[in-house]
């Protein structure tokens, strides 16, 4: 078994590897790109592409191709949430985070997956990548009880795909609904698993942006299951949510 933890991107990046062997260099290169995006795409940096856009010294035409498709995704997410989701918030600048965690965490997931890596665990922040588990050894993602940090609320078993959730516990009302400018509520907790991380983290941002509608509307997203605690503490889920038996019981 191999690990390897670096904090990146403001959060702690744990990697798990249970393969024979790790191809030489992979490692080094998914943390690299990983210390790249963030310097490429974080508005928090007043060098990043993601700034210089926000500015006008970049035109819109002229972003780079990566930058170019995280936008689209926080468009198609705007669309699709009636503007509850928003990577430019009224009266803020262009904060496409939400967007570029998960997208650029799949695509380090595919990193190791194209240098042959073939059962890891990536976590980043708590929003997992899987590959390579099997139905008698799958993975195991805890989500966390929205009040009791010591505590999970939920085991999920993955083989292959993504965890990610979207909550109020660790950073507080930080997520908006983009329609009001004001903080989203209704919901404590949103854990989506899809097939890509892209699709979990930003399906599970959208969906707390949308309140109690948004567990319904998280649903209805292809490939995603749902699992959900409401502000009444009412769990709920979707059925095909991968939970380890003793929690389906």
């Amino acid at each position: 078994m191999f690990r390897r933890v670096e904090h990146v991107m403001g959060f702690p990046v744990s990697l798990r590897i249970d393969d024979p062997e790790v191809p030489e260099g992979a490692v080094d290169r998914m943390y690299g790109w990983l210390r790249e995006a963030d310097e490429r795409f974080s508005p928090f940096r007043p060098g990043s592409e993601v700034s210089r856009l926000d500015r006008g010294e970049i035109a819109p035409e002229a972003v780079s191709a990566g930058l170019a498709e995280v936008l689209a995704i926080g468009e198609r997410y705007r669309t699709a949430t009636g503007g509850a989701f928003d990577v430019r918030m009224p009266g803020r600048g262009l904060d496409p985070c939400a967007v570029v965690k998960g997208w650029s965490v799949q695509r380090a997931a595919g990193l190791l997956t194209a240098a042959g890596v073939r059962r890891f665990c990536l976590n980043a922040g708590g929003d997992v990548v899987v590959a390579g588990g099997t139905a008698e050894a799958p993975w195991r993602v805890g989500v966390r009880h929205p009040d009791h940090a010591d505590r999970v609320c939920a085991v999920l078993e993955l083989t292959d795909g993504a965890v990610a959730t979207s909550g109020r516990y660790e950073r507080g009302d930080h997520i908006l609904d983009a329609r009001t400018g004001r903080p989203a509520t209704g919901l404590l907790a949103v854990t989506v698993v899809a097939p890509t991380l892209t699709e979990a983290d930003t399906v599970a941002t959208a969906a707390f942006a949308l309140g109690p509608d948004g567990v319904a509307w998280a649903a209805g997203q292809p490939g995603c299951e749902v699992y959900a605690v409401d502000a009444e503490r009412r769990v709920r889920r979707t059925p095909g949510v991968p939970l380890a038996a003793a929690d389906a019981a």
